[in-house]
């Protein structure tokens, strides 16, 4: 039977490139390829690194890597205009069909490999970019990779997206960066202003949000457009950053005023003109070609070609086996009658557990964060044989734009190690979050998770560090919940095993949801009910999943698929090397191999075995 992780449309290239993967991570190998080839192929691999650089300059500034030969990226942004994605698109396609002509047999195995990832990542962007409507963000993997049928949506857009990124990721060490920080301001409006006209494009081809998403996204952008644009936080963190190097609040306000404002204004407009067609279904299948697009966004989410009912399938019997861990834990804290689901609603509700209300509880939040990374770093050198710093930063989700937002996220800093990754937390009510499943969130958005990961990624070569792929980052902090507690941090406390088994568990429920809501007709309200009630969750918390699910279909799938497979590949290794596996060396053949497809990670895991056998 084909494996499941392989590619809808082509087998990657593997040849001896993925037949080597021994030598990966090994930057002075032997050279056995043909010289001519490697050069054609690096030449090829620089044009697409040049070409996601120029169509999304975010993610320079993002990485940190914005001067020298990328200085000009730091005064521009996206392109979000329909001609601008159709450029991005056409290049796309060209590129895609360079790539796609290589043959990796001629290449060293560390470029073929380079050639392999990059080119699974192009044909997936080509795929999506044949979609008639949406955003598509493959490509833009640094930067945002959660792909969406609509181009703006309650956690989709320039509105939510732009002022934090400036705010996190343009650097202000000059009078210069103000000025490029300014123009990059004109430019959000014209961000906005293109996502106007495809939001009217793709209506009249009935591509419109649903209307419960539709009231919760103008509601937000009204919201942030009712403050005074110099309370506006694009407008605040340039004023505060930029003191030392000049007065600049004058420019801000004036473009905040005469470009942002009317920008946000016609957007409001444009929404507004079609919510009266907005549809209640919540499911992609509703909208024009949804089927065709869900099975898209299924496998770029997934990088598998494993169809919805399969997917459905793994959730319903993940989640039984979570259930059968739980069940005894449970019982041994007294809680015995109902479901585990109900059981973990009743433990949610000790005041034990609770944190404080208002902004009390929002310091008890933060406070917890930070001793819970302490520890955890404390325990790395068990886990890994090769450290990174985590150079880390707690933050909270900006308020204006929290009731859209998840419960957090997270992200490696700049690769030359002078901004911090981000673990961005919603604290909009303290009891989104208990003192169960605090901890657990932490090491899956921080360390181990996708801080921790990320700065791995920095030892590859830049394109690679441009890249993210859904399973392999949301499987890999998945797994990373799983090392914390494989390290003992739940070795006494009963409640906080129970806490990330309700997230691994929150996670299995997602695949039976999102694949329940865009391939089998079910309705919002089915969804709430069902995720609540199968795992206990916090019925606030579950509201904005769900409606995340349905602006992002296929990207919560990726979860659980790449952590089933991460242990997959670990179990082999487990029974392959005997005596002679080892926990961090594991870990680390992970990390080192950098982000990748599903499809190849299995490779990278033969290779670290066939290192150590």
């Amino acid at each position: 039977m084909t494996s499941p992780y392989l590619s809808r449309r082509r087998v990657l290239q593997t040849g001896s490139a993925l037949g080597t993967l021994g030598l990966i991570g090994c930057r002075d190998a032997a050279v056995t390829a043909g010289a001519p080839a490697n050069t054609t192929a690096q030449s090829i691999l620089d044009d697409a690194k040049n070409f996601m650089l120029k169509s999304y300059p975010e993610t320079a500034s993002s990485m940190g890597i914005d001067k020298g030969d990328y200085a000009g990226l730091r005064a521009k942004l996206t392109d979000r205009t329909p001609d601008g994605q159709t450029a991005i698109a056409t290049r796309a396609r060209q590129i895609f069909g360079e790539l796609e002509a290589i043959n990796t047999k001629a290449l060293t195995p560390e470029l073929a490999l380079d050639v392999d990832v990059v080119t699974s990542t192009f044909e997936r962007s080509v795929e999506g970019f044949d979609m008639p409507y949406g955003d598509m963000a493959l490509l833009n993997n640094n930067w945002s990779y959660r792909n969406s049928p609509y181009v703006v949506a309650q956690n989709t857009g320039a509105f939510i997206e732009i002022p934090s990124f400036l705010d996190a990721s343009h650097s202000i060490d000059s009078a210069g960066a103000a000025e490029d920080y300014l123009t990059r301001m004109s430019a959000y409006a014209a961000q906005l202003d293109g996502e106007t006209d495809r939001i009217r494009r793709d209506g009249e081809r009935g591509m419109i949000l649903p209307d419960f998403l539709m009231e919760k996204t103008i509601r937000q952008l009204k919201t942030a457009r009712a403050q005074a644009p110099e309370s506006w936080s694009i407008v605040k963190s340039l004023t505060s950053r930029a003191a030392k190097h000049g007065n600049f609040e004058a420019d801000a306000v004036k473009i905040a005023t005469d470009e942002i404002g009317p920008a946000m204004d016609g957007q409001i407009a444009a929404l507004e003109a079609l919510a009266p067609k907005a549809k209640s279904e919540a499911g992609v299948w509703a909208r024009p070609d949804g089927e065709a697009y869900y099975d898209w966004a299924l496998g770029a989410g997934t990088t598998t070609n494993m169809t919805a009912n399969e997917v459905h399938q793994m959730g319903l019997d993940e989640l039984a086996k979570l259930h059968a861990e739980m069940d005894p834990i449970l019982r041994d804290l007294g809680y015995t009658e109902g479901g585990v689901g109900q059981r973990m609603s009743k433990l949610a509700e000790d005041p034990r557990y609770q944190f404080a209300p208002g902004d009390k509880g929002r310091a008890e939040i933060m406070s917890f964060i930070e001793d819970v990374v302490a520890d955890i770093r404390g325990r790395m050198p068990d886990a890994f044989e090769t450290l990174v710093p985590g150079f880390l930063e707690v933050t909270r989700i900006d308020p204006s734009v929290e009731a859209g937002a998840p419960g957090a996220y997270g992200g490696a800093g700049s690769v030359d190690g002078t901004k911090p990754g981000h673990f961005w937390i919603n604290l909009r009510s303290t009891d989104l979050h208990t003192k169960f499943d605090l901890a657990d969130l932490t090491y899956h958005e921080a360390i181990p998770g996708h801080v921790w990961q990320g700065e791995y990624t920095f030892k590859q070569s830049l394109i690679r560090s441009m890249l993210a792929f859904n399973a392999y980052s949301e499987g890999w902090a998945l797994y990373a919940q799983q090392i914390a507690a494989e390290l003992g941090v739940y070795e006494n406390d009963a409640a906080g095993r129970l806490g990330y088994l309700q997230s691994l568990g929150f996670r299995a429920c997602r695949l039976v949801v999102d694949t329940g809501l865009h391939a089998k007709q079910w309705t919002r309200q089915q969804a709430n009910e069902w995720f609540v009630e199968n795992n206990g969750s916090n019925p606030d918390a579950v509201r904005g999943e769900i409606d995340r699910y349905c602006a992002w279909p296929g990207q919560a799938c990726g979860y659980m698929v790449g952590l089933t497979e991460i242990n997959r590949l670990r179990n082999k290794a487990q029974a392959e090397l005997g005596s002679k596996y080892d926990f961090r060396r594991f870990n680390d053949a992970v990390v080192l191999g950098g982000a990748v497809p599903m499809t190849v990670l299995g490779r990278i895991v033969d290779g670290y075995i066939a290192r150590d056998a």
